[in-house]
């Protein structure tokens, strides 16, 4: 069944995207489909005599470049991506006029509901201006639902109970599931956007790549953030604040202090609340917004950043380990996926530490 939420917008389950895709009601011209898997085929599991065709636009995979929703997915420039499909865009049904999006979610309250929301919504906000789109899941109670709660909250400045209310006022059985709820209010904390540079996105990724680790997924760099001495360019221009008159900003790094080789920049460091112990840094809790950032020498002896691509010892495997200066070879310091204590009293897990007696402050 359609639930009409907004002009050109509706919500529905896997029965409604059938009969759109079957030609039984042409007035929807866009589907975006949150199912456990972007194929097509999946229809075919839950219905054995589906069968519509498709016609792929582009598909992205996790890791890669991606130029938008208009590219033709030629751009296979970046090297290292993994084998997640991140979308997949196609036309389909019989005449191939409809254009579908999916992308592949579990209903689950560990999935990673973040990095899908930026590309789901655009393509909503695109469709809506050339037709009507369908945003459907299996049951279009949860994984649809919490897509177009954030999309309510986006476009309308509504916060996430507000937004939910609203939904509810087109249907009523809506429920997205609890973590889809603690990210959709770290969504809101970061104004509506999925803010790679917050704390508290960074928080949530090291909680997302804590659980890949304890399941025994391999951690590869294609999950870790661009070594800064390498990104040349990104490290001394894309990185800094620029001004009205176009000046770049110097931003703070740290760099080893036997080579002087750049380890981090502060846009790495992942703050933390000064003693407040592990249960601290758990991401099922909403922030508070005031994050510990002045890497006082009197309470912290180290700083914590996210895992970045010069780690060659943390993309070993291993559960624990010292880091290298991948240069010199000098030690800087130690990571734990299970969580280290900095001297204030504070758990980080998982726990990437660079001690401050080994790197010294800079710009670059």
């Amino acid at each position: 069944m359609l639930y009409l939420v907004r002009e050109n917008l509706f919500i529905g389950n896997i029965n409604a995207a059938a009969e759109v895709l079957l030609g039984e009601n042409k007035e929807i011209t866009y589907i975006l489909s949150v199912l456990s898997s972007a194929s097509i085929a999946f229809f075919s599991e839950w219905k054995s005599s589906f069968s519509v065709p498709t016609k792929e636009i582009r598909k992205v995979y996790v890791g890669e470049s991606d130029s938008g929703l208009e590219g033709d997915g030629s751009d296979k420039s970046v090297v290292e991506c993994s084998g997640k499909v991140k979308y997949l865009l196609e036309n389909a049904g019989h005449d191939l006029k409809l254009v579908r999006m999916a992308v592949p979610l579990r209903d689950m309250e560990s999935e990673n509901l973040l990095d899908s929301l930026e590309v789901c919504l655009d393509f909503i906000d695109e469709s809506r201006k050339k037709g009507f789109v369908l945003v459907h899941c299996f049951a279009g109670v949860s994984r649809s639902a919490a897509i177009i709660t954030a999309y309510l909250m986006r476009t309308e400045r509504l916060s996430l109970e507000d937004a939910l209310e609203s939904l509810r006022q087109s249907n009523e059985s809506v429920c997205p599931n609890d973590g889809f709820l603690e990210q959709l209010s770290m969504f809101e904390d970061m104004g509506f956007k999925v803010d790679h540079s917050s704390t508290i996105y960074k928080r949530f990724r090291l909680k997302v790549l804590g659980d890949s680790y304890n399941r025994g997924e391999k951690i590869d760099s294609t999950k870790f953030a661009a070594d800064p001495a390498l990104a040349k360019k990104e490290a001394s221009v894309g990185t800094g604040a620029a001004s009205q008159k176009g000046e770049v900003i110097p931003t703070p790094a740290f760099r080893c202090k036997k080579c002087r080789r750049v380890v981090a920049l502060q846009e790495n460091v992942v703050s933390h609340v000064p003693g407040e112990g592990e249960s601290s840094f758990e991401w099922h809790r909403r922030s508070s917004g005031k994050y510990y950032n002045k890497y006082d020498e009197l309470e912290c002896t180290s700083i914590f950043v996210e895992p970045l691509r010069w780690m060659k010892t943390v993309e070993e495997g291993a559960l624990e380990g010292k880091l290298w200066c991948t240069h010199c070879e000098g030690r800087l310091g130690y990571f734990n996926w299970s969580g280290i204590q900095c001297s204030c009293g504070s758990w980080i897990t998982p726990a990437f530490q660079l001690h401050k007696s080994r790197v010294d402050t800079s710009t670059v």
